[in-house]
């Protein structure tokens, strides 16, 4: 295994995870600036107000974009095993 192969399959890795992390993250900090935004116009300062909301939505996104994440990982996956077939 070369130094490129290594630094191709870290390059894939790191890009199949922002990726399938990204909307997660993407719609977490979302939700976050609105109730934070909610928070400063009515002056709540309830550190868990942002909890619930975030994971909901969170699991609603997971729920939603589960095929394309296993896509995603399917390909990387067989990527990944068609590589170490080939050594």
């Amino acid at each position: 295994m070369t130094d490129q192969v290594v630094i191709s399959l870290v390059r894939d890795a790191f890009y199949y995870v922002f990726i399938i992390v990204g909307p997660l993250l993407l719609v977490s900090l979302v939700i976050g600036l609105i109730i934070s935004i909610f928070q400063a116009a009515t002056s709540i300062s309830e550190q868990t107000l942002t909890f619930v909301p975030k994971l909901v939505a969170v699991f609603i996104v997971i729920i939603l974009m589960l095929p394309y994440m296993i896509s995603h990982l399917k390909t990387f996956t067989i990527g990944i095993m068609n590589m170490i077939a080939t050594m």
